[in-house]
């Protein structure tokens, strides 16, 4: 199969979309220092990859760095609804990198496109979600011969992978950049936490002061959606089924109760747990009127959207991210985004400068695994410690924030056990 030119919507958006991917690109510093090395230095030259993630702002930056560093890449969309298509068009036009993307493409054109990504051949793969490897393992495995490895954004696709590697299905190592401390307690917690409340704020332009905003789950990105929508004066509960998760939250400060009960007090309900049908019908049939349910989640299934779809005797679109379902016990239930990544699809996903240390994890996760000496294990590795920690230092240093650094009497002691009392 010969590998398309591009798929996107709309070449002329692209100089637009280039001023936005420069607007993103001021306040992603680490980035911009990455940059000047990886074109000095050429860390990727000539290495085939091909990227599955959210085609955003954020995103081109990342492709640009990883271009500079000498990468022949080739990008698809990871969500059928979080692309932006003057970012997409930007790529092509002015940045010469193939992109298969358009903002609401169907299925059937999601998987063409991830299709398209894998006919580039990779030896490395940028994956937010696992669907990229999942089809290579799946459908093309006669690329998996003479793969470098792969890296996994997100927690969803992490947990697919590491059910791979348990399987022995996993071809070839990958890094998991959702594990590094400079992805998941930022990226997880204030990005998704902000965007997520972006997204419910622009789809239904309503006030959460004084509502009652439950949020299912509590892993990071549900600490921060319940951190912000706190923020915003809302009374959050948090529905759990680890009773460490569910402990933390009460400690936290939130009323903790299973999804039932809430369901039937909540002015808005927000998934953020990686698993299927965390709303169920159930739960649909002891909904408040006019509650607002949502997703921050990386598939669409942990909502149960089919059998929302059989309760309801009317269907209608009041606004262009809400579907508001009229039940046959007279309530309404308003749905955002079609259960898909409310923050993406609704809005502009998270803020650049937060995403500028997940992305500097992965351009520097893809240069260790063009330089490692020996061929990693075919599982689930974690980011070398010794990357989390420079990112963490390049991040302070922009900001302009210094910090201590132990002496060497204090670095003896630390080592040492014989001094006590």
């Amino acid at each position: 199969m010969k590998t398309m030119d591009h798929d996107i919507k709309d070449i002329s958006l692209a100089d637009q979309g280039l001023g936005r991917i420069e607007w993103a690109f001021h306040e992603m510093p680490v980035l911009r220092i990455l940059m000047e090395r990886f074109a000095r230095e050429k860390p990727l030259a000539g290495v085939r990859m091909s990227g599955c993630l959210h085609i955003t702002t954020e995103t081109a930056n990342l492709a640009r760095v990883l271009a500079a560093g000498g990468a022949d890449l080739v990008l698809c969309a990871s969500n059928p609804l979080s692309t932006q298509d003057d970012v997409a068009a930007a790529l092509v036009r002015h940045c010469s990198i193939p992109v298969f993307a358009v903002k609401g493409e169907d299925n059937r054109r999601y998987y063409r496109h991830i299709d398209a990504a894998l006919d580039h051949r990779p030896r490395i793969t940028m994956d937010d979600g696992a669907d990229l490897v999942s089809e290579m393992h799946k459908k093309r495995q006669e690329l998996l011969d003479g793969m470098l490895g792969g890296t996994e954004e997100t927690t969803t696709g992490v947990i697919r992978l590491r059910a791979m590697a348990r399987e022995k299905a996993l071809r070839f190592p990958i890094i998991a950049v959702n594990d590094a401390l400079t992805k998941h307690l930022f990226d997880n917690r204030y990005g998704t936490g902000q965007s997520t409340l972006d997204g419910i704020i622009r789809a239904t332009n309503i006030l959460l002061a004084g509502k009652v905003f439950t949020v299912a789950g509590y892993g990071w990105c549900g600490r921060g959606i319940a951190m912000r929508a706190n923020g915003h004066g809302a009374h959050v509960i948090v529905t759990e089924v680890d009773p460490v998760s569910a402990l933390e939250a009460v400690m936290d400060g939130y009323r903790v109760m299973p999804m039932l009960e809430a369901a039937a007090v909540s002015d808005f309900i927000i998934t953020a747990t990686g698993d299927r049908n965390v709303i169920d019908q159930p739960h649909f049939e002891v909904m408040k009127d006019g509650c607002i349910i949502a997703n921050a989640g990386h598939f669409n299934v942990e909502i149960n959207i089919p059998a929302l779809e059989q309760s309801a005797r009317k269907k209608q679109r009041p606004r262009q991210y809400v579907d508001e379902y009229l039940l046959q016990s007279g309530r309404t239930v308003r749905l955002l985004a079609e259960g898909r990544l409310v923050n993406l699809a609704a809005a502009e996903g998270h803020p650049s400068a937060v995403m500028d240390m997940s992305f500097a994890n992965q351009a520097l996760c893809a240069e260790f695994l063009c330089s490692c000496k020996e061929r990693l294990d075919n599982t689930v590795h974690p980011v070398p410690e010794e990357i989390d920690r420079e990112i963490a230092r390049m991040k302070l240093h922009a900001m302009q924030m210094d910090i201590d650094v132990l002496t060497e009497e204090q670095e003896k002691y630390l080592s040492s056990w014989q001094e006590g009392t």
